[in-house]
């Protein structure tokens, strides 16, 4: 509780200095051990049942980001950031993967064998479910892992831009994540800001938090 005082300033004043990047300097590189911290942050995205039903394809040659440029509605992000993230979503979801899941579980924590039957059923309950929409869902796992990694960014002071103008089945195919049996769902390039860049110093444009965070009391 001591930290609460350093912390909490801290956390709003990195989340003010963030923004939707629209210019890379692209002379800038982030540093191996920030990104490793980043892709870390990655693996760390909570998820649905932590089912964990996406992949993260990371793209840093000149070759690859010239490619994606054009289905990316040519936006310069791609080419000048230091690092172009896509978040995939997995396309099937089946009973393999709530095993593997529940393996990984019961090494790890050292669980006696048949401990999580309950919570298995549960799984396969789900996944077998004719009604689920896997894309969807995985789609919205996805999400909350942009959502942790923009966080994450701001944090370490790295400049990020979420980016949903792809053309979702052209990356596919460039990056081999058909191939994989995963869909592009959003990307998000990550780098330094240039110092031409005139958004990072406007006024962000946010309603008030009384007309868009009400307190829910019995």
């Amino acid at each position: 509780m001591s930290d609460t005082l350093t912390t909490g300033p801290h956390l709003l004043e990195r989340l003010q200095w963030r923004y939707a990047t629209k210019q890379f300097d692209s002379s800038k590189k982030i540093p191996a051990d920030v990104w490793s911290s980043l892709e870390t942050s990655l693996v760390l995205t909570p998820s649905s049942f932590g089912l964990q039903p996406w992949r993260f394809y990371i793209v840093t040659d000149d070759a690859t980001k010239q490619k994606l440029l054009p289905v990316t509605w040519n936006q310069r992000q791609v080419v000048d950031c230091s690092h172009h993230v896509i978040f995939a979503a997995k396309k099937t979801v089946t009973v393999d993967d709530v095993d593997r899941l529940i393996d990984a579980t019961v090494s790890t924590r050292g669980l006696p064998k048949g401990a999580l039957d309950p919570y298995r059923g549960m799984m396969v309950g789900f996944v077998n479910n004719p009604g689920l929409d896997a894309v969807a869902w995985a789609s919205k796992q996805a999400y909350i892992a942009l959502g942790q990694f923009m966080a994450s960014c701001a944090l370490l002071g790295v400049d990020a831009c979420p980016m949903e103008g792809i053309v979702h089945n052209k990356y596919d195919q460039i990056l081999g994540i058909e191939a994989d049996g995963y869909a592009a769902v959003v990307a998000a390039s990550a780098g330094y800001r240039s110092a031409t860049d005139k958004y990072a110093t406007m006024a962000k444009i946010r309603y008030p938090a009384s007309e868009i965070i009400k307190h829910v009391t019995a």
